[in-house]
């Protein structure tokens, strides 16, 4: 082999020992870094979400007292309106006829009255002195006496008549909203055999809500109610809230107003009847919403945030750093979801660490450099 051949092959070997060496030499890279939170056994209140409808405190039909055509309508339909306001005027002409005539019945009931008073205190005198008969005298009193009962009969015809004459006005008995007008001017309204609601007015300063419950969720709900009764965390009822369709919480709690108090028979369902503030008049009635209420309360439970679940057709599990800071994906059973969480039945226990952040790094046997979480941040958990 020539000399210069020689060199370049001592060299080629120099070189890769050299960086086997590097090679040998060269550190482990840190295992990953991943953060989890720590289980805990909490105190974790259940809901229930039961659908209803909601209705004004209180929604009066507005009907005509008395039969005729409408002439008038007063009002803005779908406005607010105060107790007192003129919503229709009926044609009062007939009625203004009927208090002329028992006007006029009563000025005649006057004077027949002016007349057997003065054939009365004429006949008196004379029969003290035995100028006219007994007979004269009871037939003068008795006249006299029917003359007094026609003037009281007049004038309750009078007061009546009046009464139908002031039924042709229609006013609004409650504040409230004023629906859409179910007659128009010109119709026949107040005919007995067909009576015709003209509108209704709701008040809705407070709403109701009304749901029904089966017999076995009213016995869960009484029971339940029963043992917290006068525990010092629920000195009072726990609120109601209030889920609309669009999925928002509604701003204001309610509370119960009443169980029914039986069953229906033919639904097997007891009627729920709850009530809500609603200062800025959001609510209207014949809106359905769903009404959340707390239904048990778990001594135990393990809550975690949903991000750390996985599911897969139908299967949900967890990563978890054992003691030598190993993943560990375990399978878990869960309950219902608590607000951003979910409710662990089964697979968990306090004190178990559960990978949060880093999921994308988790494998089984994995080694990691865990951190753990000491708060979760809920809006945090909103915007992952």
């Amino acid at each position: 082999m020539r000399p210069k051949t020689l060199s370049i092959v001592c060299g080629l070997l120099l070189t890769i020992l050299a960086c086997s060496k590097e090679e040998a030499t060269k550190v482990a890279p840190p295992p990953p870094k991943v953060t989890v939170i720590v289980t805990t056994a909490q105190e974790v209140p259940l809901y229930q979400e039961f659908v209803g409808q909601i209705f004004g405190l209180n929604d009066i039909a507005i009907h005509a007292r008395v039969e005729g055509f409408l002439e008038g309508i007063h009002f803005q339909e779908g406005s607010e309106i105060e107790a007192g306001t003129l919503l229709y005027t009926l044609e009062s002409q007939p009625f203004e006829e009927k208090v002329a005539a028992q006007e006029s019945r009563v000025a005649e009931a006057k004077t027949v009255l002016a007349k057997t008073k003065g054939d009365l205190d004429r006949i008196e005198p004379l029969a003290k002195v035995k100028a006219v008969s007994e007979s004269d005298l009871d037939t003068a009193v008795a006249l006299h006496e029917a003359a007094i009962s026609s003037l009281d009969a007049a004038r309750a015809n009078l007061r009546a008549a009046k009464i139908q004459l002031g039924y042709t006005k229609i006013y609004s008995p409650i504040n409230g909203i004023i629906g859409r007008t179910r007659a128009r001017v010109g119709d026949f309204v107040g005919r007995d055999q067909n009576t015709i609601i003209l509108n209704t007015v709701s008040q809705i300063d407070t709403v109701l809500v009304n749901f029904f419950i089966t017999e076995s969720q009213y016995l869960k709900l009484a029971r339940f109610r029963a043992q917290n009764e006068g525990a010092s965390r629920r000195s009072e009822e726990s609120p109601f809230e209030l889920i609309l369709v669009d999925g928002s919480v509604y701003d204001y709690k309610g509370k119960a107003d009443f169980v029914d108090r039986e069953v229906d028979p033919t639904t097997g369902a007891m009627l729920v009847q709850a009530s809500f503030p609603n200062p800025d008049k959001l609510l209207r009635p014949g809106l359905f919403a769903k009404v959340k209420i707390e239904v048990e309360v778990l001594k135990d439970g393990i809550l975690i945030p949903q991000r750390c679940v996985s599911e897969l057709q139908g299967t949900f599990s967890v990563f978890l750093v054992d003691e030598n800071n190993k993943i560990e994906r375990r399978e878990v059973k869960v309950g219902p979801r608590v607000k951003d969480s979910w409710l662990i039945i089964e697979g968990l226990k306090p004190g178990e660490k559960i990978v949060y952040e880093g999921l994308q790094l988790a494998r089984d046997g994995v080694v990691v450099a865990p951190t753990v979480k000491k708060k979760i941040d809920s809006a945090e958990q909103e915007r992952e």
